[in-house]
């Protein structure tokens, strides 16, 4: 499996920077009551950092809302994932449990204040994924969405051979969503300018240790170009 960045993205954001991996052999457990002990570790160590006013102007935070604003995505409605779980936490605020991947995955987006993409591989069309903007009037049915939304043609977004899985860095799509049948997972670390690769090979480490911790696997490479 590969990914290509498009010409026009990479030109109009050339600071973007992406990571990926996959991450085969999953054991996908619906809890993990040693989860439940790090989720506190987590939440603790992120209020030792922030509150909801400070929140805002950490770096992480400012960059994505900069770059959702410049992609047609109002970051007031619609927060930078890492930046709502966070503030989700500092609102005391309990997390959503899904199973223990999305959960592992969702601890180490908090700690590392870096927004990241999963996708079931065995559920991804074709071998190539494209991060290209979107087409006017193309259409996206993301996890926890009411409804298909059609999109503008600023987005960026994430596509496979049999169309859209992600709108980047934002929501992933209910198609390729991670259940606990999934044995394989393409994770997507996610970069905008500001967002460097040092904060996304850490988040890459922080993420492969919990979901490894709480899901087994073993971890395979995956170029982006």
């Amino acid at each position: 499996m590969r990914i290509i960045i498009d010409k026009k993205v990479a030109g109009d954001f050339p600071e973007l920077r992406v990571l990926a991996t996959l991450m085969e052999d999953l054991r996908v457990k619906p809890e993990d009551p040693a989860l439940e002990s790090l989720k506190i570790e987590v939440i603790n160590e992120v209020k030792s950092k922030y509150n909801v006013e400070s929140l805002k102007d950490a770096p992480s935070v400012r960059a994505y809302r900069d770059f959702f604003w410049k992609i047609g995505l109002d970051s007031t409605k619609s927060r930078p994932a890492a930046e709502a779980l966070i503030r989700r936490v500092l609102l005391g605020k309990t997390l959503p449990k899904i199973n223990a991947f999305v959960d592992s995955l969702n601890l180490a987006s908090i700690k590392s204040e870096v927004a990241i993409g999963s996708f079931d591989a065995d559920k991804i069309a074709g071998n190539t994924i494209s991060i290209r903007y979107a087409g006017i009037g193309e259409k996206f049915y993301g996890i926890g969405m009411s409804k298909i939304i059609v999109l503008g043609g600023s987005e960026i977004v994430l596509s496979d051979d049999a169309g859209l899985i992600a709108i980047y860095p934002h929501r992933d799509s209910e198609r390729t969503k991670i259940t606990e049948e999934t044995k394989s997972a393409l994770l997507l670390f996610c970069g905008v300018p500001g967002v460097n690769l040092d904060m996304l090979n850490k988040a890459m480490n922080i993420a492969v240790n919990f979901i490894g911790r709480f899901c087994g696997g073993r971890v395979l490479p995956v170029g982006v170009e």
